[in-house]
């Protein structure tokens, strides 16, 4: 069981990892390159096919929605706001936290004897049965 949840959350991290970065965008990319590609070959040389495919005057509709995604992904201001200027994070400095210890009582002195000076000592030499 250990293993398979050392799995999933490896497998969730990546996932998490692969749509911050924006990487989706590569990959319906690559999607929208390769049908591109395939209606081109059919009518054009592959030399003519992969220019077509690859210039931007030959964009279809999934590759323009891409880069509108994209530019919306990389620009910092919400849809429907204006930012004017840069954003400017303020970190005010923590308080200083001094914990100051308080007094102890000494040890206390131990005025019962030890068990083992309770017990009688063991008869010397052995007895003999």
């Amino acid at each position: 069981m250990s293993a398979l949840r050392r799995k999933l959350s490896l497998v969730l991290t990546l996932c998490a990892w692969f749509f911050a970065s924006g990487s989706q965008w590569e990959i319906v990319q690559v999607f929208a390159w390769t049908r591109m590609f395939s209606e081109n070959v059919q009518t054009l040389s592959l030399r003519a096919a992969v220019r077509r495919t690859l210039s931007p005057e030959g964009r279809c509709r999934l590759c323009k929605a891409v880069a509108s995604a994209r530019q919306q992904q990389d620009d910092p201001a919400l849809p429907g706001t204006k930012m004017t200027g840069k954003m400017t994070l303020v970190f005010e400095p923590t308080p200083t936290v001094l914990v100051i210890a308080p007094p102890f009582a000494p040890w206390p002195w131990v005025t019962t004897p030890a068990r083992s000076t309770l017990r009688s000592r063991p008869p010397l030499p052995p007895p003999r049965v």
